[in-house]
């Protein structure tokens, strides 16, 4: 059956060209290289902040100015409107301030509707911050650090040079737990002059003012310092005073206003996103055994990609064990196997951290490793029985050994995962706000890697997703969205079970998907945005691979009696 044949599993012809959505997706990755990803209020704030002589600063006040919420906050729900809030608060105080030397003149709108924005932002802030409980703050990048240095940098201003007719009185405290201790430790490092590890060059901007032209750091080719704006407004030296090289500074120059003239004058979160971004989109749409030429240009970036140490999701990102693993499980189901080894660089006693010093913990990095070796581990038996070659190990590793230890670490995997199940059968993670996601991860590496020993852990999460379906058919964590239900169709149909109320949930899941994946698919609407780094993102792109997927799955196959379920 083809891609475009009706539904057998809801009886419904998909009228969305399912080939020609996928065949768009793989096109943009090529076309758009430095990736699809939403603006973001944090990154656009900081903007306006660093540099308010780059193209756009009236769009982006206005912007900042229109998405205030009636509350006074931005951003997210609850914990996660602390750091877009902090950054717009911030943000439209700069501008109203007088003009620092060297930004020139620059167009705001009204200043009496920025003076009232920053006001009920303030307010907001601070009913806000001292009663939010240390758990509600969601586990995001650099977040202490962000929070912090902009407390401070608000406070200052308002004890400083305060905009006249400001009615707030008061100092502003970051939330209990969250202290300055570490930001006082990189802000020392960069007054010092030393060079910073990679993942701090991310969040750059909370070094303040000595991250101007900084000396030991050198944006990448793409002009990008941490793949960030933020950072690299923060580092670009326009007045040349720190002795900034001039070949730097203009590839800053340009990166930024690229970045803004592609985002319609705002900023996203994380860019470029070039690996992270090619990686998720197609070992998405080829799990779900969607079939599209993939430009031989993209595979072989991908592997190229892969050094001795790992993957990074773009340059100026440290590599990571989540791009890594992702990186190598597409590259595999695209038939180009690559063996895992330099994932071992991440494994610690209890499992594998994103990188080498994380102080957080992630499922879905554990369950994208498991799929890594899970599925290396499977090439090699196909190998064997085929008489080919295995698929290239370490230098001078034993034939066996690696085998034997890549084993070990799927079980450790399966059963590190298996713990980490709540007891409702779902995962939380700190990369996603969505139990869905996570889910998603874990439910399907351990189903086609975990064997019999993660078959009640797959079933539990099946059941998890079936209950908690919403009555129009969707699932969401605070709303249904097309995202998380193409996830929760995903784990339905890629787990297989044929009980009647799993069938029945998995239609239902279709019917919305179908109605929805015309705005998702060809209007370019956009969902909420779910996916953590230093603000909530949307990755447009894989979040379309994702319905593209999901539909595909619901398009060719009937969910076939689970292997796993027949044995317990």
């Amino acid at each position: 059956m083809t891609v475009g044949d009706a539904c057998p599993a809801a009886g419904i012809a998909p009228d969305v060209d399912l080939p020609a959505a996928a065949r768009a997706l793989v096109g943009d990755l090529l076309a758009m290289p430095w990736g699809q990803v939403s603006p973001s209020i944090y990154e656009t704030g900081r903007l306006v902040t660093l540099a308010p002589w780059l193209t756009g600063h009236r769009r982006r006040l206005e912007y900042l100015v229109a998405a205030q919420r009636p509350d006074g906050g931005w951003g997210g729900p609850g914990g996660y409107a602390l750091v877009p809030t902090l950054s717009a608060v911030e943000a439209v105080l700069a501008s109203l301030a007088p003009a620092s030397a060297g930004s020139g003149t620059v167009e705001v709108p009204d200043p009496e509707s920025l003076l009232r924005a920053a006001e009920r932002g303030l307010r907001f802030l601070a009913c806000t911050l001292p009663a939010i409980e240390a758990r509600a703050v969601p586990d995001m990048p650099a977040l202490d650090l962000i929070v912090t240095s902009l407390t401070d940098a608000i406070n200052d201003r308002l004890a400083r040079a305060a905009p006249p007719g400001l009615r707030f009185a008061g100092r502003l405290s970051p939330p209990a737990g969250v202290d300055g201790a570490r930001l006082a430790m990189v802000q020392a490092a960069v007054r010092g002059g030393a060079g910073l590890p990679a993942k701090i060059l991310h969040a750059l901007e909370v070094a303040g003012s000595a991250a101007r032209g900084h000396p030991a750091i050198r944006p990448e080719e793409s002009g990008t310092v941490g793949a960030s704006a933020a950072a690299t407004a923060a580092w670009l030296d326009v007045t040349g005073e720190n002795g900034a090289w001039t070949g730097s500074r203009r590839r800053a120059e340009r990166f930024l206003e690229r970045v803004v003239a592609d985002h319609d004058g705002l900023a996203p979160c994380g860019i470029p996103v070039t690996v992270f971004e090619r990686s998720w989109v197609l070992s998405g749409l080829a799990r779900a055994g969607l079939e599209v030429d993939v430009p031989p240009r993209i595979v072989a970036d991908l592997a190229a990609a892969l050094g001795p140490h790992g993957a990074a999701a773009a340059g100026g990102l440290p590599v990571d064990a989540d791009t890594t693993s992702v990186t190598l499980h597409a590259l595999g189901l695209l038939g180009v196997q690559r063996a895992p080894a330099a994932l071992w660089e991440f494994e610690t006693d209890t499992h594998f951290c994103t990188w080498p010093g994380e102080q957080g913990f992630s499922v879905s990095v554990n369950a994208h490793v498991l799929d890594a070796f899970g599925q290396y581990l499977r090439a090699r038996r196909a190998s064997r029985k085929a008489c080919a070659p295995a698929p290239s190990e370490t230098p001078g590793a034993a034939a066996d050994g690696p085998a034997d230890r890549y084993r070990a670490a799927v079980l450790k995997l399966t059963d590190l995962l298996r713990d980490r199940q709540r007891a409702d059968g779902s995962w939380v993670d700190r990369w996603h706000a969505s139990p869905y996601y996570a889910t998603a991860c874990c439910a399907l590496a351990l189903h086609d890697f975990g064997g019999r020993a993660a078959a009640e852990a797959v079933r539990r999460a099946r059941d998890w997703v079936v209950t908690t379906q919403r009555p129009d058919g969707s699932w969401g964590r605070w709303e249904g969205s097309a995202e998380e239900t193409a996830y929760g169709l995903q784990i339905l149909a890629l787990t297989r079970s044929a009980r009647p109320e799993v069938q029945e949930s998995f239609t239902r899941g279709y019917e919305f998907l179908h109605r929805a994946a015309r705005n998702t698919l060809e209007n370019g609407a956009a969902g909420p945005a779910l996916w953590h780094d230093k603000d909530l993102y949307y990755p447009a792109a894989i979040v379309r691979a994702s319905v593209v997927s999901a539909l595909h799955l619901a398009a060719t196959s009937r969910t076939a009696p689970d292997q796993t379920e027949d044995r317990q």
